[in-house]
């Protein structure tokens, strides 16, 4: 059996609706999983439901009004008349926002998160599968909290493998062998019934669950690119396909920010073997990219940007060695405040890192960095990672620019940089 993973992009409107259902009309390999995420740019537009709600904004309705006419409309276009069940089974689904929103908060802020931006996986996987049986390709809904079991760290569900594999095994194997499975990415459910979320972009990390726990023969992810390019085409207006790909090097890309695969995705594939090929929903006959665990170098060095980056200097207040003692109680406020660190270098007396710059959460590590350590910050920066660096592709990168921190090991080139005045 197959999983195909389906994103945001290759379900925006009902052209990619219909078009997913011509790739999956056109597979002929035996059992198939289908996971999908929310529809077009519709997490963001939760989120921005989300925090209107929490603020008790005067346009929360205005903006949920705005989501549900986005699904409706798609819906209208694909069924003729109003009469198919998927109206309601949509309707319905929304019912569960519309009570939320009713009352004012009482819940913690990221559980409030995964119970509303959720539902977009919830209804773009009704849709898809409401119309692959209306254009005879036999489908079943299934909803992925019932499969992937988590904790209760909303907004970050650590996954409980054991016991996901074992209902995955006992409830959803049988479904296969008679439909094809459509159910959601990002998504995952608590013993106690709630509705948690794997991470930001996290639906490629719920197909390689499902892939691991069914032993899939492959896991294959349809994006709107042709396959794993050495640059992201925003930054390059040149860009090279990589035909293969080790585990090793895809753990690697993901680690330092490459976005066409969620960095959790591999691990999972990595300790079942199970390969990954990415493809192009656009030109679905293409072979993609495939990543395996065949650990050939990588034929052509890779350049993966990351922008809105800080830069956070921290110091000893009395000059002594930053030591073993200092970092521990240094990271321990990084993981406190939930601030990922994308490079770091440390010396003597001095500890920097490059992290995504989210300035509520910052403000409130510096300040309890400040208790102990002198701390220096710069933002609007930008974090350049080059895999298999020469010193031609440092140069591509660096023209005009100002090198605030660099990284290198023997494969592998980090810089934070900004625009030279």
């Amino acid at each position: 059996m197959d999983i195909f993973k389906f994103g945001g992009a290759s379900v925006k409107d009902a052209a990619g609706v219909k078009n997913l259902a011509n790739i999956v009309r056109d597979y002929k390999n035996g059992e198939l999983l289908i996971v999908i995420s929310a529809m077009g740019k519709i997490t963001d537009k939760l989120e921005d439901l989300t925090l209107a709600y929490l603020s008790q904004s005067d346009n929360t309705h205005a903006i949920f009004d705005k989501i549900k006419y986005f699904h409706f409309n798609i819906i209208e276009e694909l069924f003729e008349g109003k009469s198919n069940p998927v109206y309601d089974d949509i309707a319905n689904s929304f019912v569960e926002i519309d009570w939320l929103i009713e009352d004012e908060p009482d819940h913690d802020e990221d559980y409030i998160y995964d119970q509303i931006v959720s539902i977009g996986e919830v209804v773009s996987t009704k849709i898809v599968a409401a119309w692959l049986n209306e254009t005879g390709n036999k489908s079943l809904w299934t909803d992925a909290r019932n499969y992937i079991q988590t904790d209760n760290t909303y907004k970050e569900g650590k996954v409980d493998w054991v016991k996901s594999n074992q209902i995955i095994q006992r409830d959803l194997v049988p479904l296969l062998a008679d439909n094809i499975i459509v159910t959601q990415g990002f998504i995952g459910g608590t013993s106690e019934n709630y509705t948690t979320t794997l991470g930001r972009e996290g639906s490629d990390y719920s197909a390689a669950i499902f892939a691991s726990c069914l032993d899939a023969a492959a896991l294959t992810i349809w994006k709107d690119v042709p396959g794993v390019l050495n640059a992201d085409p925003k930054w390059f207006d040149e860009t090279e396909k990589i035909a293969q790909l080790s585990y090793h090097d895809a753990i690697e890309l993901t680690y330092y920010g490459a976005t066409v695969i969620h960095p959790k995705t591999i691990k999972p594939l990595q300790n079942k073997g199970i390969p990954l090929f990415v493809r192009s929903f656009i030109q679905p006959a293409g072979t993609g990219t495939a990543i395996t665990k065949d650990n050939n170098p990588l034929p052509i060095p890779s350049f993966i940007f990351k922008i809105n980056q800080a830069l956070i200097s921290i110091f000893p207040k009395d000059y002594s060695f930053i030591i073993e003692e200092n970092l521990s109680n240094i990271f321990e406020l990084f993981h406190k405040h939930k601030i990922k660190i994308n490079t770091m270098l440390n010396s003597a007396i001095s500890f920097s890192v490059s992290v995504d710059d989210h300035p509520a959460q910052i403000e409130k590590l510096i300040k309890d960095l400040s208790e102990s350590f002198a701390v220096k910050y710069n933002k609007d920066l930008e974090l350049v990672t080059i895999r298999y660096y020469n010193q031609n592709t440092i140069d591509r990168v660096t023209v005009d620019k100002e090198i605030l921190l660099e990284v290198k090991s023997r494969h592998t080139c980090q810089m934070v940089m900004k625009n030279r005045v």
